[in-house]
Formats: C-alpha cells, sequence, structure tokens
C-alpha cells in the first residue's frame, strides 16, 4: 500500500486541522526519550497526526516482559533493537515520514551528543531518575517547547490521567523525588513545562519485587497520547496564531 499519498493518508487530519496546520506538522522536528510504553505510542500517534521528522531514541531491546505495554514489542520482535523495530512500524503508517532511531541511552556520557536545539519538540519518557532530571534541565534551557511523563506504573484508572504544570503535579511520587532532588541540589528548571501524569496508586499485588513496578498497556498507551496531544495542540496553535 505504499502508493498512497500523504494527502490520502492524513485527509481525515487535515478536514480537522486546516491545510496550514499539516503542512506545519510536516515541518516540525521531534525527538522523543524513551520508546517504552509510554514513548512507544507517543511515537505511533504523533506520525499518525503528521509529524514530518521524529527521532527516537532508546539504547534497549524487546524483551518479554515488555509484551504486555510497548507497541513493537511482540512475540516475534523480542531481541532486537527496540528503535529499529518502532522505526519500522512508523514507516508502514508513513513511508514518507523521517524516522531516525538512536539506539543509545541519554545520560551524562551521551547528552553532549544531542544536538536538542535543532529540535522544535523534545518529550521526555525516560524511566531513569538521574537521566530524567539532566534531559529536564538541558531541555528548559533550549527554545524547544517541552513535555514530560511522570510515571505510568501502578495504576488502572485511566480517568486519573492529567496534564499540569510540573510544580504543580500532585499525588505521583516521580515528580515528587524530582522536585525534591531539584531542590537538594539548588539548581531548578530554567522554566516551566506540562508533565503527563496520574494521581492513582496502587498497590502491586504480585510477588514483591524492589526494582519492578505493575503496568497496564491502556495507562502507558494513554500517556503517551496525552504527549502527542500536547504537541499537536500546542503546533495547531502557534500555526493558527500566525495565520
Amino acid at each position: 500500500m505504499s502508493y498512497l499519498t500523504e494527502k490520502e493518508i492524513f485527509q481525515r487530519t487535515e478536514l480537522l486541522i486546516g491545510s496550514d496546520a499539516l503542512a506545519r506538522l510536516r515541518q516540525l522536528r521531534v525527538i522523543i526519550f524513551g520508546v517504552g510504553g509510554v514513548g512507544s505510542w507517543c511515537a505511533e500517534s504523533l506520525v499518525r497526526s503528521g509529524i514530518g521528522s521524529l527521532t527516537i531514541v532508546d539504547s534497549d531491546h524487546v524483551c518479554a516482559s515488555n509484551i504486555n505495554r510497548q507497541l513493537m514489542a511482540t512475540t516475534e520482535t523480542v531481541g532486537l533493537a527496540k528503535v529499529d523495530v518502532l522505526r519500522q512500524r512508523l514507516l508502514t503508517i508513513n513511508p514518507s515520514a523521517e524516522i531516525i532511531p538512536l539506539q543509545r541511552r541519554f545520560n551524562a556520557e551521551t547528552a553532549d551528543s544531542f544536538d536538542l536545539a535543532g529540535y522544535d519538540y523534545i518529550i521526555d519518557a525516560i524511566d531513569s531518575l538521574k537521566d530524567k532530571m539532566l534531559l529536564i534541565e538541558m531541555a528548559c534551557d533550549t527554545k524547544a517547547q517541552f513535555f514530560s511523563s511522570m510515571g505510568a506504573a501502578r495504576k488502572m484508572d485511566p480517568t486519573h490521567i492529567q496534564v499540569d504544570e510540573f510544580w504543580k503535579v500532585h499525588g505521583d511520587p516521580l515528580a515528587r523525588t524530582l522536585r525534591k532532588r531539584f531542590n537538594q541540589q539548588g539548581r531548578l528548571p530554567s522554566r516551566k513545562f506540562q508533565c503527563v501524569f496520574s494521581d492513582e496508586l496502587l498497590p502491586n499485588q504480585g510477588a514483591p519485587t524492589d526494582t519492578v513496578n505493575g503496568t497496564l498497556a491502556h495507562i502507558t498507551a494513554i500517556f503517551g497520547f496525552m504527549l502527542a496531544g500536547q504537541v499537536i495542540k500546542d503546533a495547531v496553535a502557534r500555526c493558527s496564531q500566525k495565520t
């Protein structure tokens, strides 16, 4: 079906947002850090909405425990690099999109290799607390619009998922820990940014573990879709302001 044109693929998108906004989405450069349970669904939603250039960053390979919640994780993709499998899927949605897979971790050693200033939108779906803090700091120092995902584990009720400014996020242990660490270091993000979060927190009912929490696909997917929604809403609004 690769003979389909972008006009055909995005006709319903154009009907809602208009031709100018759709053209703007094609021009945007977006980068997602972490394409697991949240980031993979965010990536799919962005490409289905018409984003023309998407960079996906993740160092991991698909494993069996990913299958319950990650878009590209199936029994046939276990062992493959997440960014490569996801790229293949995204290109089946829009073969004309520029999908750049970077199979490496964002951390203090690699941070300078990412040209964050070259993107219009930066999306944080990182699990590591230390790496997440670094990305928040660096992204806030750019002119790019920045959106971050808080914790999506130990949740079941999608009606608790919401969006708010980082310092106003409530009921989320990850946000609380991040704020505490920032305050302890005396080095706060240079500007405000919006977060997707849920104030629900359930106990794990299975065998206890110190490092892993239970997760469900409908929650991680909605987190990802809401991140994508923030990008699309912001981009369309900016396009409207220029016309």
